[in-house]
């Protein structure tokens, strides 16, 4: 499943976990993600981060972020609109 994000400046994904492997490709901008509470990454224009299943993490937009997620097996709470931590 592939998701392409538009995240404004401040723009904060709240922590969560799901079974779904996740690859974070950033196109444009930077994310700083949060994994299990306590490591730190900053993903810039042209990095990928791999965010393996069931690991907790978070993520704070830098800057006006365009942001393609990688998902696999597809994000079956997105389809279903469960996703209730994004829709707040």
């Amino acid at each position: 499943m592939l998701a392409r994000l538009l995240l404004r400046k401040g723009c904060i994904v709240p922590e969560h976990s799901h079974h779904n492997e996740q690859i974070s490709y950033i196109l444009e901008g930077a994310l700083r993600f949060t994994l299990n509470g306590n490591e730190v990454v900053t993903v810039n224009a042209g990095e990928t981060l791999v965010i393996p299943s069931n690991v907790k993490h978070s993520a704070e937009a830098l800057v006006d972020t365009i942001d393609l997620d990688v998902f696999a097996p597809p994000r079956a709470d997105w389809i279903g609109g469960t996703d209730a931590y994004l829709r707040k």
